[in-house]
């Protein structure tokens, strides 16, 4: 039977749902197309000070690598796509890029991977069959300096590299790139112990489709969730149901195994007309809640156990870059080291740390029923929202929420005891339900307040379980 009593006194399980230790981690990209951007040794300071502990450079900068020397902060470096030939076709080659650009800065340099080109599948200079090639040659030149345990050697894929990405389940790998490029690399990655690095912007599949996709949805906002039809898993952002499109494929391809870096992500606080939902609101609502989705732990719906490492795109906005106007807008900062909107990058920031939206106050009306968890619910009701118990989160990761809810958090759980009015069905599903929901009703509805690391999400149906009615305000 499962475990269900309310542990008050359980503050350090409570609080592990909210921890760094159980979390993952986040990173920034340090791009510099631009001719106003403060010196490397202040671009260090700033990464400090803001508590980012992990770089991706897309050079070997000298001075970049100076000057993060000592700073604790780990770096991961780029090879360019315009040496991949030379790289893989001489060995000395990339034993001397290493030697230049890696062995000569390491240690005191916490350099911890090397990126073998980038979006090389994209690259209009077709480098795609000198990728792999490339990648074994840097790291023979690694194992030379025995430091190939410590720096990992991957590339970064972009989504396009998926024939199918939606529904998550029938995630696949264009067939043009399954045996040329695909399985050699994730044969490199499995025998070396890396993992395979992916490029993911949930923005421009929610501007090509603003008209389908729902602005909560892409932006980690509470909403319904959607289902995947080929295994009937929940998905609650766009951004997991994208990387369980790439766990699909991989695999697909029986490469199960392999962990996954996302080496870029983020959404633009300015566009042209035409980029539906570019705007500083939805930049810092995308990465503000994405950080928090990253640091309270927990990985997707396909791997639920594998906490997450993302590098945010971009630590500032870079004005020499070509192409729309989003592509100069991606940055976190401005070059004066000001933020472009206010978010946390730690565990200890997200304490104070809230979506910039009003409440729920409704007005919606569903046209038909979201099933919520294991529990029934009522018909609709106009305007208001309920926070309930994902059933598919795991025993450990719901009481744990509960007992935060119930203790830390607030949450009026003595209708929940036993004898009393909730208390039946005694489930730790219904009981976490209620406690969730209490939470959430107490603080208004606010956004972020149905999470708990993954263990919550919102309804639009008053949830029913037994004959307990759950409140929608106090």
């Amino acid at each position: 039977m499962e475990r269900l009593t309310l542990r008050f006194f359980s503050f350090f399980l409570a609080i592990s749902i909210f921890s760094l230790a159980d979390g993952g981690s986040i990173g920034v990209n340090y791009g510099r197309i631009a001719n106003n951007l403060p010196s490397a040794v202040k671009v260090v300071q700033l990464l400090k000070s803001q508590g980012i502990g992990k770089v991706k450079v897309y050079d070997t900068d000298p001075a970049v690598l100076k000057a993060l020397s000592g700073s604790g902060i780990k770096v991961t470096v780029d090879l360019p796509n315009e040496l991949l030939f030379s790289a893989a076709q001489r060995p000395s080659f990339a034993y001397n890029w290493v030697q230049k650009n890696v062995a000569a800065y390491y240690p005191s340099t916490q350099i911890e991977a090397i990126a073998v080109g980038n979006e090389v599948f994209v690259d209009p200079h077709n480098t795609t069959k000198f990728l792999v090639p490339a990648m074994k040659n840097v790291h023979e030149a690694l194992v030379k300096y025995n430091v190939n345990s410590a720096i990992k050697v991957s590339s970064p894929i972009a989504l396009s590299a998926l024939q199918n990405s939606y529904p998550s389940s029938a995630g696949s790998f264009r067939p043009e790139l399954v045996e040329p490029v695909m399985k050699p690399m994730l044969d490199f990655l499995r025998k070396t112990g890396s993992y395979l690095m992916v490029n993911v912007y949930p923005f421009f599949a929610y501007e090509a489709n603003s008209d389908v996709i729902s602005a909560d949805y892409a932006l980690f906002r509470e909403n319904p969730g959607v289902v995947d039809a080929g295994n009937g898993l929940r998905y609650f952002s766009l951004f997991d149901a994208q990387i369980d499109a790439v766990f699909a494929a991989m695999s697909a391809l029986k490469y199960d195994d392999i962990e996954m870096v996302v080496t870029e992500t983020g959404w633009p606080s300015k566009g042209d007309e035409n980029e539906i939902g570019a705007s500083v609101e939805n930049a810092a609502a995308y990465n503000g809640n994405l950080v928090r989705r990253v640091l309270t732990g927990g990985g997707t719906p396909l791997r639920p156990k594998a906490d997450l490492t993302v590098y945010l795109f971009a630590l500032f906005n870079e004005n020499k870059k070509s192409g729309p106007t989003s592509e100069r807008n991606y940055g976190l900062f401005y070059p004066n080291e000001q933020k472009v909107y206010d978010i946390p990058f730690t565990v200890e920031g997200l304490k104070r740390y809230r979506d910039n939206r009003s409440p729920v106050t409704g007005g919606q009306r569903l046209t038909k029923p979201i099933a919520g968890g294991r529990g029934n619910l009522s018909p609709t009701v106009a305007g208001q929202t309920w926070c309930v118990a994902n059933g598919d989160s795991g025993k450990d990761r719901l009481q744990a929420a509960l007992d935060y809810a119930c203790g830390m958090g607030g949450a009026d759980c003595h209708p929940i005891q036993p004898g009393s009015p909730c208390f039946d069905p005694n489930t730790l599903e219904a009981h976490a339900s209620y406690a969730f929901n209490s939470y959430y009703q107490r603080k208004g509805r606010a956004g972020g307040t149905c999470f708990f690391g993954g263990a919550a999400y919102v309804v639009t149906q008053p949830p029913k379980y037994g004959d307990c009615e759950f409140p929608t305000g106090y």
